[in-house]
């Protein structure tokens, strides 16, 4: 009998392609393509079993039994795990397996949170996730989740650099944890909306691609329908010559995307905290409310942190910088 089902098994691998190098995932196994697994923010998955995330505020949860965790990690990354809702703990510099529960967890069914630091600048870390070990006889079940997704789009400020969590102490990981609601930052350090002749990154186009680079695939909008879209762009474009027309022009193109990827969504365009381009921004809002669309916002952040005391640089606000930004966001988005 094991002979006929080791038989059919290989016929079945052989019709679905799932042959040679490509790994059968199985339910419950706690690979990176296990279904039980959820992913939040853009993920290229295109390995079967290393998925990589190259966006800021990506991270992934897992449900599992049994009394032990450990991370399959590649190359050395940093990263913050959090279990059953504790602290965000950090690992430095951390490859190969990760041992998240040194000490064991009561028996039980847990839930981890893993987000890695992003990859930008001069941070040349691998953040690849190949899923986790558990116990013998242990398995992943499908953890609790939100069933409402807030997107942010932006820059280094978005990215939360500077703060002291990066992504996780930036203003929307906060408004998302506080709002009960699932979250991701697309964006990257020193990023443009209107994509310069020299190089800076344009998200008024990149906001459709998977990763960072200009032949990255075009992410699949399938996986998740954010519900809330807040875009916090143009602090950067000034120092790439951009001009009053090429960013009022990059706006809309951008707002047109979102909404053609969120047909439901309400989406916000903040007023930049160095005040940047508003009047740009409110012409590009003033365009689409104008063509008939009632859930486009523009949100004036004056008055909302004091470089002085509430950024790192003048630029990036520090972490009571980014708390004073959900503090005001978040019911605004409520």
């Amino acid at each position: 009998m094991s002979r006929l089902i080791t038989t059919l098994l290989a016929v079945v691998l052989v019709l679905t392609g799932l042959t040679g190098t490509q790994a059968w995932a199985a339910t419950g196994d706690g690979s990176a393509g296990d279904s039980n697994i959820r992913y939040f923010g853009r993920w290229d998955t295109r390995s079967s079993s290393a998925y990589v995330s190259e966006w800021a505020g990506a991270y992934v949860l897992i449900g599992f039994t049994g009394t032990t965790v450990k991370l399959r990690q590649r190359g050395a990354i940093d990263l913050f795990a959090s279990i059953d809702g504790g602290p965000d703990v950090s690992y430095v510099n951390v490859s190969g397996t990760v041992n998240l529960t040194p000490r064991p967890l009561a028996s039980g069914t847990h839930v981890l949170r893993v987000s890695y630091r992003p990859v930008a600048g001069s941070y040349h870390g691998d953040a690849v996730f190949q899923g986790v070990t558990l116990d013998a006889g242990a398995r992943t079940v499908v953890p609790r989740t939100p069933s409402r997704i807030i997107e942010f789009i932006g820059d280094s400020i978005t990215v939360g650099q500077r703060s002291s969590k990066q992504a996780l102490t930036a203003y929307g990981w906060l408004v998302g944890e506080r709002l009960g609601a699932g979250h991701t930052q697309i964006a990257v350090g020193g990023a443009c909306l209107f994509p310069a002749s020299d190089g800076c990154i344009g998200m008024s186009e990149r906001f459709l691609r998977t990763g960072l680079a200009t032949n990255s695939p075009n992410w699949d909008f399938g996986r998740y329908q954010a519900a809330t879209v807040v875009i916090n762009l143009g602090t950067n474009d000034v120092g790439h010559g951009v001009t009053s027309a090429q960013f009022r022009s990059a706006y809309i193109t951008l707002l047109r995307n979102v909404r053609a990827k969120y047909p439901n969504a309400t989406i916000h365009a903040m007023q930049t905290f160095r005040k940047r381009y508003i009047a740009e921004t409110q012409a590009a809002v003033k365009t689409l409310t104008d063509a008939g669309d009632t859930k486009v916002r523009y949100i004036n952040t004056d008055g909302w942190i004091n470089e002085a005391t509430d950024t790192a640089d003048n630029v990036h606000p520090n972490d009571t910088g980014h708390r004073k930004i959900a503090d005001r966001l978040a019911p605004l988005l409520g």
